[in-house]
């Protein structure tokens, strides 16, 4: 990443499960990143390769504003007649 670009608000940290991945993992952090879900894991016929999603917080919360804006904007459920159900 460029040093004038902004940072990713999402980023996918993948690799072999050592203390270099770890240490990439503890960079974010430092960076003002969080942990986004649990890690995954998978073995690629030689060694365990891992991956683990890190957010800006500022991405969540205006993520969360987006999804609170568009419930609020929904039909009352109320009004609902019941149509389309299976």
């Amino acid at each position: 990443m460029s040093v004038d670009a902004p940072p990713l608000a999402y980023r996918l940290i993948t690799g072999p499960d050592d203390s270099s991945f770890c240490e990439r993992i503890s960079a974010a952090l430092a960076e003002g990143y969080i942990l986004h879900g649990s890690p995954a894991v998978t073995f690629n016929g030689t060694s365990v390769i891992c991956a683990q999603a890190v957010v800006l917080p500022h991405a969540v919360a205006a993520s969360d504003a987006a999804i609170a804006n568009a419930v609020s904007q929904l039909e009352d459920p109320e009004e609902f007649d019941g149509e389309g159900i299976a």
